[in-house]
């Protein structure tokens, strides 16, 4: 479904139903908002989770600056380190995966891989904005995605802390199917 189309099928709705969508939109809340678009365009509209998440795409861009966003992580050392103290088990390894979506396009998440329990635990999720912030004047000239610049930087240094490896199975291209980490 093209945008002239999406914007067509959105006006068509009832403004209760843009009220609720547009409500997750502005808490922040994308699976909320892509929740009810497919339950109510699925049948009859054919409007999958796909084109869910571009009509939530198109609302997040009508709100910009207005919407509520999740606090960004910390990529600090002290920060981190203070996180993976909280990990149950022993840490193994540090590991970087992509992910992505419509609204934050290709993003990393920052993982403790732990032993005793063997389980995974979150320390950062790295944005654009994320990377930026963290990055600041010292990206320039790195040709990499700035995620990546900065996702490597923080989980090399966190590795390094923890003197366990780091691991980004694919550090030079987004790609949220590259090979995980293993002992």
């Amino acid at each position: 479904m093209n945008k002239a189309a999406r914007t067509e099928w959105w006006e068509g709705l009832p403004a209760g139903i843009r009220d609720e969508i547009d409500g997750y939109i502005l808490q922040g809340s994308l699976l909320g908002a892509v929740r009810v678009v497919v339950a109510i365009g699925l049948v009859p509209h054919g409007i999958g989770v796909g084109t869910a998440q571009l009509i939530a795409n198109d609302r997040y861009l009508h709100y910009g600056d207005r919407v509520a966003r999740e606090p960004e992580s910390p990529l600090d050392l002290e920060s981190l380190a203070y996180r993976a103290a909280g990990c149950a088990g022993r840490i193994v390894a540090i590991e970087a995966i992509w992910d992505g979506d419509t609204v934050h396009d290709w993003f990393v998440r920052l993982l403790s891989v732990t032993a005793d329990p063997a389980e995974e635990a979150h320390m950062a999720t790295v944005y654009w904005s994320t990377a930026k912030r963290y990055l600041g004047e010292d990206q320039d000239g790195d040709p990499r995605h700035p995620v990546a610049a900065a996702t490597e930087r923080a989980g090399r240094s966190l590795a390094k802390y923890l003197c366990v490896p780091f691991h980004f199975a694919s550090p030079d291209t987004p790609d949220d199917e590259a090979p995980r980490w293993h002992p």
